[in-house]
């Protein structure tokens, strides 16, 4: 994944398109839910992890709710991007290290809090990095995010996974690892793209699928623009896992 994000972020200086879209909330908004939940177990005492952290976006959005965030990647240029995000913000309680999610180095009960925003999911890791009672936090892709797309081109990021609930099975994992889980749900959305041209640049900036290209894939993107074209835009139907447990053990 490194290179796929060290590529994103040379081309648009972030893990983002700049692409505007739309969004039809079906059973929630899973962004606004699991940061009011990372807001609820924050204090400026508390020390988080924030594992896979692209730009850095989000970790500075929320830095000033703790004493110190932690946000680690394996993006060299994703670090750089939150780098100069955080030195444009003048926000000095965030650090930026580029780091190995499933060894990263930490010292045992190191944090208070640990999450992931469709990050790396090492969940023994993240127990031994927790202190006892402290909260684990994470929004995963669902195993239904972007199916249609995916059928059309027949390939891409869990092709095929569509019966194997994404929810079940990381609640499952996190127990094993001594967590209680507080709160899990799945969430269903859909977004709307403009033009054709507006998905196309999307589909540049995120590993739906890797290999995407604008002129070898032109013929399958248009096929699923003809199929799902809507009033309100052209339908990317997302999926979304949002999970808080306490470590218990």
């Amino acid at each position: 994944m490194t290179n796929f994000y060290d590529k994103v972020a040379n081309k648009f200086g972030k893990y983002s398109s700049g692409v505007k879209y739309a969004k039809e909330f079906l059973n929630g908004d899973p962004e606004e839910d699991f940061k009011n939940y990372l807001i609820k177990y924050s204090g400026k005492d508390k020390r988080a992890l924030d594992v896979g952290c692209a730009d850095g976006r989000f970790t500075l959005s929320v830095a000033d709710n703790f004493g110190e965030i932690v946000a680690i990647d394996n993006s060299s240029g994703m670090l750089n991007s939150a780098k100069e995000l955080q030195k444009e913000l003048n926000i000095t309680n965030a650090k930026f290290e580029n780091k190995d999610a499933y060894n990263t180095g930490f010292e045992n009960q190191s944090f208070d809090i640990v999450y992931s925003r469709r990050g790396p999911t090492n969940y023994d890791e993240f127990a031994r990095l927790l202190k006892r009672d402290g909260y684990y936090l994470e929004i995963e892709i669902g195993e239904k995010d972007t199916k249609d797309i995916k059928i059309v081109f027949g390939r891409g990021q869990n092709f095929g996974d569509w019966d194997k609930s994404r929810l079940e099975i990381n609640k499952k994992e996190i127990k094993l690892q001594g967590f209680e889980i507080i709160f899990a749900k799945d969430y269903e959305y859909n977004e709307y793209y403009s033009t054709k041209e507006d998905l196309d640049t999307f589909l540049q900036s995120v590993p739906i699928f890797e290999d995407f290209d604008s002129i070898k894939d032109k013929e399958l993107l248009n096929k699923y623009v003809s199929q799902f074209k809507t009033e309100k835009g052209i339908n990317l139907p997302r999926h979304r896992v949002v999970i808080v447990a306490k470590l218990i053990k």
